[in-house]
This record gives structure tokens, sequence and C-alpha cells, in this order.
């Protein structure tokens, strides 16, 4: 399926599924009222320039620069799915063994120094322990995993195709 079509329809396809993932989390904030945690946040910025790169890539639709741009793809979407791991741990361990809920990100952002604010989005917090939607028995960070799973090994096979060639 990969030779059959160009490149620049998988990276389309990328670009459209991020910005549409971006806009369900978006409904989901908006409209049914679930407040993100800080890996929430970073894991729709890993969206964003996953997106961002792929719209590039299929606008750009330069041959030699695909690899790189599937490379890059690919970090991007390894990075999330990591951050994404990180959330599903967090979710599964005990009340008592998650870290401390700190104050609001827009509170941090004015008060704290931007290390501490870097590392709290990373750890996460103890509000990225809350379960607030399933699906098939999958919550939100477990639906963003398979996507930047699904991204991933397709970009590192784009990648990996294209350097034989």
């Amino acid at each position: 399926m990969l030779n059959k079509l160009p490149i620049s329809t998988f990276h389309a396809l990328i670009a459209f599924t991020s910005f549409a993932l971006l806009g369900v989390a978006f409904y989901m904030e908006y409209e049914m009222g679930l407040e993100p945690c800080p890996l929430c946040m970073l894991q729709r910025i890993m969206f964003f320039i996953v997106g961002v790169i792929a719209l590039i890539s299929f606008l750009h639709k330069s041959r030699p620069a695909i690899k790189h741009y599937a490379l890059a793809i690919s970090i991007f979407s390894v990075l999330g799915a990591a951050l994404s791991i990180r959330h599903i741990y967090l979710q599964n361990l005990p009340e008592e063994l998650l870290p401390a809920c700190l104050p609001g990100l827009s509170y941090m952002v004015e008060v704290f120094p931007w290390q501490e604010i870097m590392s709290a989005m990373i750890m996460g917090t103890g509000e990225c322990g809350d379960v607030l939607w399933t699906f098939l028995g999958l919550s939100i960070p477990g639906w963003t995993l398979v996507a930047f799973a699904g991204i991933a090994i397709l970009n590192f096979v784009i990648f990996y195709n294209f350097r034989k060639t």
C-alpha cells in the first residue's frame, strides 16, 4: 500500500488526523467540560507539531526532504507516545502515590519559574491521575498513545523506505 500512494498523501492524512484530534480535544474541553491536565496540554502540543510538520511536508512535496520530514514526525510522535505512557502510568497509580496537585497552569505561569512549570508538566500532577472519559476501555491518554504509535510506525516505514532509495 505504501508503494502505491504518494508519501504526500500519507502526510496530508497525518496532518488532517492531528488537527482533527486537536479539534476533539478542544470539544472535550469547551463543550464537555473536561479540564486538561499538564500532560494533556503537552500531548496537544505534540499533535500540533506533528500536524504542522506533516502539513509542511505535504505542501513542500520535496522528494529528498521527505525522509527528513518523516524522521521529524517520528521523533515528535515518539515523544508524544512517551507522554501518553507517563499519563497512563499516573492514571493507574494508587491515589496515595500520585504527585501532589498544583495550582492551575495560568497561575503557575504567573508565579513559578519556567523550570518548575516544565518539570510539573512533564512529570504530571495529581490531576493527571484522574480518568475523566473512556471509550472502548481506553482513557484519553490511551487513545492518544494509539494515535502517536500509528503515526510513528508509519513514518518509520516511510523513513526506512526512503533510506533504501
